[in-house]
């Protein structure tokens, strides 16, 4: 897009090289600022630097215009070096209107720059949100960096050649704020171009005044003396190993395990589902590649969603069924079912604030408990957790790998903090991930006395103790499936009390006995009292925070929990080496509550259940905080 006259403008102008910048784009939330960031960022990714988003946006699908409740954000930090989180503060804010500004302003640190949209600083908007006076005039904005920009004023005057009324036109300002923000951090503009002429191709009218509102944001930073600078941040190609990457979401990547899992066990993919926020974009997703052999079922309510995919498994697939907390309560008794059949099966839960319809589009980690215990009867059930977006990917193949290996159902906990951020992911070779073959019973596997041949459902695997999984019409493997409970071996039905404890401490002893590795703990200097334990979201704060007390010079140590059920066989030993143990945790102390029941260890909760992530500043805090303590 730079032309010669472009260039020459810009030589004029100072151009300073930055390691890192966090932006936060926040308007109303008509306002287009989801579309906007993830273009930033999409650009951002493919410069090559590592990054992290946070979308932050509410849960009404029309939030009153101009209100507080209806801001929506998206905040990006990219970096010319390894970073784990969205950033505590940004240094950028795009405020669309009076109620972004009063949103997120408490967030922005003093001298950080505003790009305000003046247009929409009119007495009836700054009413709206409680302003007395405009903040732009008043001098309450006098520690910032503040541009004012007539936003709305400057898209429309570019498009005055489209056939578009003046409020159609000023829909195209946040592709205005885009392109202007694309030139002061030096972003590439290809994409986006391309992107917004695919987007908008049975429009292309539209797509054009969309092209133009962007070239026009990045002519006026090109062009007027109040942005007078321009930053730089270099590609981080020391971050990241050899290989292909791209920017991915944690339900994208979530989607992607789940189908590399069906083609790496050579089973087809079933899932059974219906649409919960902030789950169902792995419907979307997945719904769209049936050439991978994948099969989607929009279904009429929760409770249907889980049946059909437990029917699935019965029926030889790879059955998956993706929910929120409410959806996991609705599901439980279908879980249970799951465990007392001993069939292969994923539960996804992309947890949200609760309870009961809570917050919606903000993130918790408050479903462990409910995961581990909430169902009726002794129901043990695995439970996997990723640490970050494209983390997603490994976990739900771990998770897969767990199901198919051991018969069971699987807990894949997730949050919305993962399933809406985004960073940088490399895409493996198909010969890095695991093999999940398994082995369908095609023959009696058991001999009674008089030597008659025949099939035992429960006749279990030594190792694992997973029963066989025969497929519906196999030729003389007819069986019996229900919740009553089984007679061991032959899975006829059975009242009886010895028989049923068997089955119970059976059930139990085959979680128990899931082959997870061993837990690994970052302690540098090997000289550290106190560690650090999360499980989820968390790796990335905690990371950062724990980095942060070892630049100052403090010794911490750090370790992050994948497997929740069964937890691994070292962890009581490592919880027991160190003299105090910390649990930041986004509920109130779940995890905590089941360490300090099951190893008698002083385990520390910080907890947090804003709706929104820990931030690593304050994290630090806690950590020097409780450290200073013990002293």
């Amino acid at each position: 897009m730079t032309t010669e006259v472009d260039q020459a403008s810009r030589d004029t102008k100072d151009v300073r090289r930055v390691d890192r910048v966090i932006i936060r784009f926040a308007g109303d939330s008509g306002d287009g600022m989801q579309l906007t960031g993830d273009r930033f960022t999409s650009e951002t990714a493919s410069l090559g630097n590592d990054l992290s988003t946070l979308p932050n946006f509410p849960a009404e699908i029309r939030a009153p215009a101009g209100t507080l409740p209806g801001v929506s954000s998206f905040q990006v930090h990219f970096a010319d070096h390894d970073i784990l989180t969205p950033g505590d503060a940004p240094n950028v804010l795009v405020a669309m209107n009076p109620a972004a500004l009063k949103a997120n302003l408490p967030d922005v640190p003093r001298g950080g720059e505003i790009i305000v949209n003046t247009d929409e600083f009119t007495s009836r908007a700054l009413a709206k949100v409680g302003y007395d006076s405009n903040p732009l005039e008043d001098g309450s904005l006098d520690g910032y960096s503040v541009h004012p920009v007539p936003l709305t004023a400057l898209t429309v005057e570019a498009l005055k050649g489209f056939d578009l009324t003046r409020k159609e036109a000023g829909r195209s300002k946040n592709m205005f704020a885009l392109g202007l923000l694309s030139w002061m951090y030096h972003r590439p503009t290809e994409g986006t171009e391309a992107f917004l002429r695919a987007k908008f191709a049975k429009r292309p009218e539209i797509a054009e005044a969309n092209l133009t509102a962007f070239r026009a944001g990045w002519n006026f930073g090109e062009t007027t003396e109040d942005f007078a600078v321009s930053y730089e941040v270099a590609p981080a190609a020391s971050a990241f190993p050899a290989g292909v990457y791209r920017n991915i979401s944690g339900n994208l990547a979530l989607a992607y395990g789940l189908i590399a899992a069906g083609q790496r066990a050579d089973l087809p993919l079933f899932l059974g589902s219906y649409p919960i926020t902030p789950a169902s974009d792995v419907l979307h997703e997945l719904s769209r590649h049936k050439n991978f052999d994948v099969r989607t079922f929009q279904a009429e309510d929760e409770i249907a969603g889980i049946g059909a995919a437990l029917g699935a498994a019965f029926g030889g697939a790879l059955g998956v069924t993706t929910t929120s907390g409410p959806g996991v309560a609705l599901k439980s008794e279908t879980i249970g079912l799951a465990v007392s059949l001993e069939l292969p099966l994923l539960i996804v839960d992309i947890q949200r604030g609760g309870p009961s319809t809570g917050l919606p589009t903000k993130t918790e980690q408050a479903d462990l408990l409910q995961a581990m215990y909430g169902r009726n009867g002794e129901a043990p059930v695995p439970i996997v957790a990723p640490a970050t977006p494209a983390d997603c990917f490994t976990a739900a193949l771990e998770a897969a790998r767990i199901a198919l290996t051991y018969r069971t159902p699987v807990f894949l906990l997730s949050d919305g903090y993962l399933a809406n951020g985004s960073e940088p992911w490399r895409v493996p070779e198909v010969d890095e991930l695991p093999d999940l073959r398994v082995q369908f019973t095609t023959a009696p596997n058991h001999t009674l006395a008089d030597g008659t041949e025949v099939f035992w459902p429960y006749k279990r695997d030594p190792g694992t103790l997973a029963r066989p999984w025969a497929v519906p019409g196999t030729p003389g493997l007819e069986h019996r499936i229900g919740g009553i409970e089984k007679q061991d071996g032959t899975g006829n039905i059975s009242y009886d009390p010895a028989n049923h404890e068997h089955m119970v401490r059976t059930r139990q002893a085959k979680i128990d006995g899931i082959d997870v590795p061993d837990l690994v703990v970052d302690d540098p200097s090997g000289e550290a009292t106190t560690l650090v334990l999360g499980w989820g979201s968390t790796y990335g704060p905690i990371t950062a925070a724990v980095r942060r007390i070892r630049r100052a010079g403090g010794r911490i140590a750090q370790t992050h929990l994948r497997h929740l059920n069964p937890l691994p066989a070292n962890l009581g030993d490592v919880l027991r080496s160190y003299d105090r143990v910390l649990c930041p945790e986004m509920n109130l102390g779940q995890l905590a509550t089941l360490l300090r029941a099951r190893y008698l260890v002083d385990v520390r909760s910080i907890t947090q259940v804003t709706g929104l992530p820990f931030k690593a500043e304050q994290l630090a805090s806690a950590f020097k905080e409780a450290a200073d303590d013990a002293r």
